[in-house]
């Protein structure tokens, strides 16, 4: 029997709980903002970067928050080591995000990272997934062509 190998969770030390952290982030009022995620940074005094991650209900029901919130922390758990530390992230997840694939999500959390900038100057996820950026395609139609020539 073949076992599948699940990758280490994000470690506690690198979470936001309680409510009082939450609400220091957002107090700063820093937020960058994607259809399906709102990002709040904040510095913090440790060497680390913290993340914590809401769904409100307008998400959907527990099933479709708690999927959201598994989706966003695999994104930003494979953005963790190129996070520059010294930072508090809160992610908030919008509707849209309910019906969005873990592409998009991965996605989306970088482009608010690199807004934010926070992430470390380095080659995009999803250029080392192997994943195409659809966006850039359409924007550089003529770097097809000329590779080809």
């Amino acid at each position: 029997m073949v076992t599948a190998r699940r990758a280490a969770p994000m470690q506690r030390r690198h979470r936001l709980k309680k409510s009082a952290e939450f609400q220091r982030v957002r107090a700063l009022k820093r937020s960058w903002a994607h259809p399906l995620l709102v990002l709040y940074v904040a510095p913090n005094d440790l060497e680390i970067v913290r993340v914590g991650i809401s769904t409100s209900k307008r998400v959907g029901k527990a099933v479709a928050r708690n999927r959201a919130k598994r989706l966003i922390r695999e994104a930003v758990r494979s953005f963790l080591p190129k996070l520059v530390p010294g930072h508090d992230l809160v992610f908030i997840a919008r509707p849209a995000i309910a019906q969005a694939d873990f592409e998009r999500v991965l996605q989306a959390v970088e482009i608010l990272l690199r807004r934010a900038r926070v992430l470390a100057k380095s080659q995009p996820a999803s250029e080392e997934r192997g994943l195409i950026n659809d966006k850039m395609d359409q924007t550089h139609p003529e770097r097809d062509r000329t590779a080809s020539d």
